[in-house]
């Protein structure tokens, strides 16, 4: 079967890193966190010979949902026209009011309101299938009380969000975030993965768990 590749572009004033994810040979991908200029996402993808499959939200604030409701109506125009199935967008179901509210997810603040939502709203360990790529909804909620990561076993890959960062953390001053929730949901859901797992966060560069369990200063595993 064909490899499994991931994709950045990276986004905005925040910076943040937008992910898409496809099969070696397969037109199709998955966005995810398309946090600004969703159209541009979309004309990016289709000339790189991308066809949009399905888009992904790690969680709801601004920098990672600007581009959304752009990137669903270009997309889901292009499957009109061409007779395919409607683009879905997917989230944790604890981020649905988040999601809605502007000043919850500080779009508001940040000087452009902001709400949204996602088509289909999953559930921890929930197994997704979407352009042809096994997909594992993992919650960590934190950062937000409904942010997840999204981990590909085939691939060895973990798309992280804002949860966790090379030898970093999300932070969790924002509406519906705690530092102890979020350092639980990393010990206790993505420590556990194979040291090997590659970490792709919503912000900066990737990294390993196993760097992360012996170098992060918020969640290091001690020997």
């Amino acid at each position: 079967m064909a490899q499994i590749k991931i994709g950045r572009m990276v986004l905005g004033s925040s910076q943040t890193n937008c992910y898409f994810l496809y099969r070696e040979g397969d037109g199709r991908t998955v966005v995810v966190d398309p946090g600004e200029s969703g159209a541009n996402i979309y004309n990016t993808l289709r000339k790189n010979g991308f066809t949009v499959e399905a888009v992904l939200l790690t969680h709801g604030h601004f920098d990672h949902i600007w581009g959304l409701d752009a990137l669903r109506d270009t997309a889901n125009a292009a499957a009109e026209s061409d007779g395919r199935e409607p683009v879905h967008v997917y989230a944790l179901d604890a981020e649905r009011e988040l999601l809605k509210d502007p000043e919850k997810n500080i779009s508001a603040q940040a000087g452009r309101s902001c709400s949204t939502y996602a088509d289909i709203y999953v559930s921890d360990g929930q197994e997704l299938e979407l352009a042809g790529i096994g997909i594992r909804v993992i919650a960590t909620p934190g950062h937000t009380s409904g942010g997840c990561c999204y981990y590909v076993k085939e691939a060895g890959i973990l798309v992280a969000g804002d949860t966790l960062f090379q030898e970093s953390v999300g932070r969790t001053d924002f509406p519906t975030g705690s530092m102890g929730t979020l350092v639980r949901s990393i010990q206790d859901k993505l420590f556990v993965l194979p040291d090997d797992t590659r970490v792709y966060p919503g912000h900066g560069e990737s990294t390993t768990i196993g760097h992360e369990k012996k170098y992060n200063p918020f969640c290091a595993v001690a020997e």
